[in-house]
């Protein structure tokens, strides 16, 4: 195993620990981490990013659960239109894009680089959320009634984000949870991160059918980042999560640059 296979493996260790600390983001990490470490077709490298993403958040939802953390509910509103999202944009939407996306004489877009562009901007307006660190107290719930068909609106919409990109869109999920259901924030964290666990294996479920996978490769990853997430619960105590975010939202603007500079160079 070379050197930077080995990084790699560190870095699932990483995605946990962004998912135990800060109740989401590790879905930013995993594409890139695929993609130029591992060297992973883009497309391949979304779907790993599912199976990792939801397996982990899925071990934190569970201590979510049960500690009484999640709402229901609001689960079953926001999840489901989302789970059909997911699965027919990884079904059918995502394999059916035409390669090359757009052909204009001598430019060319790929249908690996249209995604890639895709994800960069997504972790720019993740990473810019993160940074300011803005936390709405409150939204149109703040009559402490949920907006319940406008949370099925935006799951859909999340969902079809989640299928073509293979993130879990928590920094989307979480403010919709507290403007829109009036949960207080530590509440709606916690159910953003059963939503994403289940998001993630339904779309990674649309792929399975015609994706061929190396479970020799995804599975100790995926061990990793679990082990990862129980280090970042442990450490979410010590941690203040302003500071944490507005870090790991620099982090993550510097990658998405890198990413946007090395396609285009």
């Amino acid at each position: 195993m070379s050197a930077q296979e080995l990084f790699g493996y560190a870095s699932a260790i990483v995605v946990g620990l962004v998912i135990g600390l800060a109740g989401g983001g590790g879905s930013i990490l995993t594409v890139p981490i695929f993609i130029y470490i591992f060297h992973i077709p883009t497309v391949l490298a979304t779907t790993y990013s599912l199976f990792v993403v939801g397996s982990t958040s899925l071990v934190g939802s569970i201590n979510h659960i049960l500690r009484k953390r999640v709402d229901l509910t609001v689960t079953a509103v926001f999840a489901l239109p989302s789970f059909i999202s997911v699965y027919l944009s990884r079904r059918f939407l995502v394999p059916a894009l035409p390669d090359p996306i757009f052909q204009f004489e001598q430019f060319v877009l790929p249908k690996s680089n249209a995604i890639l562009y895709f994800f960069a901007i997504v972790m720019i307006i993740a990473a810019r959320a993160m940074i300011r660190s803005d936390r709405p107290e409150e939204g149109e719930a703040s009559d402490g009634r949920p907006r319940y068909g406008s949370l099925a609106l935006d799951g859909l919409a999340v969902g079809l984000l989640t299928g073509t990109i293979g993130a879990g869109g928590g920094f989307l999920i979480v403010p919709m949870l507290v403007l829109m259901a009036g949960l207080p924030i530590q509440r709606a964290v916690a159910t953003s991160v059963l939503i994403i666990a289940v998001n993630s294996f339904v779309g990674f479920l649309g792929d399975i059918q015609h994706t061929d996978l190396n479970w020799n490769f995804i599975l100790p990853f995926t061990g990793l980042s679990i082990a990862g997430i129980f280090i970042g619960m442990y450490l979410a105590r010590f941690v203040a999560p302003d500071r944490l975010k507005k870090g790991f939202g620099w982090f993550v603007l510097v990658v998405a640059s890198y990413m946007i500079l090395r396609e285009l160079l």
